[in-house]
């Protein structure tokens, strides 16, 4: 069977309950039309860069998919006439991605704070002035001005 890959945005003034609620109802929908879902993430409640019907952030949702053609459109037909989801994609993929996805990944790194170290902004950044040749005679500091 095709491998897919669905994501869909829920409102955002649903609780959790009611989001983990409607992965299992995709589930059901796959499974009754002879799909199965692999792995379900729900990667939580994310800022859009628009607003979408009056969101500024919506619960996002991935299911990794393995199901007939036949199964994934009844799951987009039922998913566009459910309110509570604003937006959904499927999308065809070769292979499920092993582990957890990118952005698991990236959740997983920013709670433990591995970020590389900041940089020194005394050291490590070049004097801004000294590569310049403008030709233009250098300002004096204001205290030589003044006197």
């Amino acid at each position: 069977m095709p491998l897919y890959e669905h994501v869909f945005l829920a409102r955002q003034d649903l609780a959790q309950a009611q989001i983990d609620a409607l992965a299992e109802n995709a589930t059901k929908i796959l499974t009754d039309n002879g799909g199965k879902v692999v792995k379900t993430e729900t990667w939580g409640l994310r800022g859009l860069a628009y607003r979408i019907a009056k969101n500024r952030k919506a619960h996002y949702v991935m299911l990794d998919v393995d199901a007939p053609p036949a199964a994934v459109a009844e799951l987009e037909r039922q998913t566009g006439i459910n309110e509570d989801v604003i937006r959904y994609m499927t999308i065809r993929v070769d292979a499920h991605e092993a582990g957890p996805s990118a952005m698991m990944r990236k959740q997983e790194r920013s709670e433990r704070g591995d970020r590389g170290p900041r940089r020194d902004d005394r050291g490590d950044r070049p004097d801004r002035g000294a590569d310049r040749d403008s030709g233009r005679p250098e300002r004096a500091p204001r205290a030589e001005q003044e006197a």
